[in-house]
């Protein structure tokens, strides 16, 4: 086996999300990495150290490899030249019009490297792609360069936790070849992950499928169980349950677990929906759709939670959101990040707004976004301001800063003391001992 202790010479090709961590966290291993990325401001940014999303503990990761001499950007392919291995990273997205995904930046990333692609180089593709994608490329990288390897290496990151997991993560997951090409692509990844490997982090060898299906299976198994718990709140509403407290006696048998089964707005960003949806089209070209034709109920449980909400907000507003001002805590899809891709409380607030509400938005991050792509909505710096003279708060993205509100000093600024709760997140005795009116999606109207 290699010396796994020689640092190697990587590149990352896309430097987005996925990439500028990916390649940051690499040179944090000792590695000497290159991140390609065609959007030249942005390859200028983040080679000043300027962070163009925010996630947490990234920056200071940045600067650190930045000023090591570890990490280096280009937007030009051939600074990859000779790299030992390469990671594709860039982004698969919904196709227009379609459930499947999107694979234009994946093929043209490939073709750009094959140009520059050497004998005795690994390709590790990183991006989240329909089954088949990695054995199609394999092929190509095959027809070109003979003596090259390619193989899958899903990645697992949580956004918020980005850094963490690349670092320290959960699992590896290896999707190689047959035979002895398998095997040198498999010692090679140890050695850009020797520190990982070391940590005796569990370590999945497989086919290439197998390692391509692991990510969107895992996708689509958080967003079911996700959406479980939000149709067991629907039958709460119905019943006068109390959702909460199922999913407390639930997520005590460990079959099942706690993590989760949150009730509440339900999932958005860049990753699940689009990944349950790309599945779903991608067991229908394979004559498998009936295996998955689950998740298309767990995609409408989940945009249903969003008409849900802006209904309970007409109702706590005496049935109407004519003219009536409504404060929107959170823009971000989730905590600790500024993604509003298929954001559930942007959407509300939009929604809220076409009839006939007068919104007001606040997020800690996610501001520049909003007055980018959301220009419509009114977006302002702190929950107080979001507040002032509201008729109703909704707590729509459970950051901690809002979680640790006074509700008897953030009473002075509303006119109506009335919350509702997308997340279930807050204290609901504590709301109402300061004289709020609490609803949540799922609990028991007291």
């Amino acid at each position: 086996m290699s010396d796994s202790n020689q640092p190697l010479k990587l590149s990352v090709i896309g430097c987005g999300y996925l990439g500028a961590v990916h390649a940051a966290s690499m040179a944090e291993l000792g590695h000497e990495v290159v991140g390609i990325e065609v959007d030249v401001e942005k390859a200028e940014a983040l080679a000043a150290g300027r962070v163009p999303f925010f996630e947490p503990g990234f920056s200071e990761l940045l600067r650190r490899s930045l000023d090591s001499g570890r990490l280096t950007f280009s937007s030009d392919i051939t600074a990859a030249r000779g790299a030992a291995v390469h990671f594709l990273c860039v982004g698969t997205p919904q196709r227009r019009g379609e459930y499947a995904a999107d694979l234009t930046y994946v093929e043209s990333a490939t073709a750009a490297l094959l140009d520059v692609l050497g004998p005795g180089e690994l390709v590790a593709g990183k991006s989240t792609v329909p089954v088949g994608t990695a054995a199609r490329l394999a092929e190509l990288v095959a027809e070109r360069v003979p003596d090259a390897v390619l193989a899958w290496n899903p990645e697992f990151l949580r956004e918020g936790f980005a850094v963490q997991d690349t670092l320290h993560p959960d699992r590896l997951v290896y999707g190689i070849p047959d035979g002895a090409a398998g095997e040198w692509a498999a010692d090679r990844l140890d050695r850009v992950y020797a520190r990982i490997v070391a940590e005796d982090t569990p370590k999945v060898v497989t086919d290439y499928a197998t390692a391509e299906m692991v990510k969107t299976a895992a996708n689509s198994f958080l967003a079911t169980k996700i959406s479980f718990i939000n149709a067991m709140a629907e039958l709460c509403e119905a019943t006068g349950a109390d959702v909460k407290q199922l999913a407390d006696a639930i997520g005590h048998d460990d079959r099942i677990g706690r993590k989760f089964l949150n009730a509440g707005l339900g999932f958005g960003g860049g990753c699940l929906p689009k990944d349950i949806r790309a599945f779903m089209a991608r067991a229908g070209e394979l004559g498998a759709d009936q295996a998955l034709t689950f998740l298309r109920e767990v995609d409408n449980i989940n945009m249903r939670r969003r008409i849900r909400m802006v209904e309970l907000a007409r109702q706590v507003c005496d049935d109407s959101l004519l003219g009536k001002r409504i404060a929107v805590l959170g823009a971000a899809f989730k905590p600790d990040s500024d993604d509003i891709r298929d954001s559930p409380a942007l959407n509300v607030a939009a929604q809220l707004q076409l009839q006939g509400a007068t919104v007001r938005v606040t997020d800690p991050q996610a501001g520049d976004n909003v007055r980018k792509h959301w220009s419509q909505l009114d977006f302002v710096e702190t929950p107080e301001e979001a507040a002032e003279n509201a008729d109703a708060v909704l707590l729509l993205t459970e950051w901690k800063l809002y979680k640790q509100l006074d509700p008897a000093a953030f009473g002075r600024h509303v006119r109506t003391r009335r919350v509702l709760d997308g997340r279930n997140a807050l204290d609901r005795e504590t709301w109402e001992a300061a004289g709020w009116t609490y609803r949540a999606l799922g609990r028991r109207n007291v």
